[in-house]
């Protein structure tokens, strides 16, 4: 996806699928080969690949997607190899994490600014800058050669949108290496 001359990928987008009957936890155990960990079974399928949490509740949560039709064939999977009927599945979207690049190096250990819409920091340990971007309610990790990983955000548009707007406050700033 493409907005203002920003490419954004969607990497993974979480998904959590709720059934008519809640999915019992030792069927995926006894039955799937699931493994327990603490109070959550995980799955990990091969085709569609995806790895399901089926937690507490007996919801389906579906993480190493980037679309959600993909994210639906992986819960009806699970459904169906359980014997469960897939009829009635709910979806609810959770976090996108997607990349992007800037197409510029940029001046990550001076990025360290306190403003209305963001903070900023370097990270040492990582090697990148942070922002904590209030104003599109999600984090982006800035490497040195320009590329870039957002967290935390609710939808790919909001990362492009993040990243239109960064360019111009770092044009701005001057932190792009010339």
């Amino acid at each position: 996806m493409a907005i203002g001359g920003v490419d954004v990928r969607v990497e993974n987008q979480l998904v959590r699928f709720v059934t008519k009957q809640a999915i019992d936890q030792e069927l995926v155990v006894t039955q799937l080969a699931g493994q327990r960990s603490g109070d959550i079974v995980i799955k990990a399928l091969e085709k569609p690949r995806a790895t399901l949490v089926v937690d507490s509740e007996g919801r389906i949560i579906v993480h190493g997607t980037h679309r959600v039709d993909a994210a639906r064939a992986a819960a009806k999977e699970l459904l169906l190899r359980l014997g469960m009927d897939d009829s009635g599945l709910q979806t609810e979207l959770g976090p996108v994490i997607a990349s992007f690049n800037f197409d510029n190096n940029i001046k990550v250990e001076s990025l360290d600014f306190d403003i209305s819409s963001g903070q900023a920091n370097f990270d040492q340990r990582l090697g990148c800058a942070i922002v904590n971007d209030t104003r599109h309610n999600l984090k982006l990790y800035i490497w040195p050669n320009g590329k870039c990983v957002a967290t935390d955000a609710r939808h790919p548009n909001m990362v492009a949108m993040s990243a239109v707007y960064w360019k111009g406050q770092f044009e701005e700033m001057q932190y792009f290496v010339a």
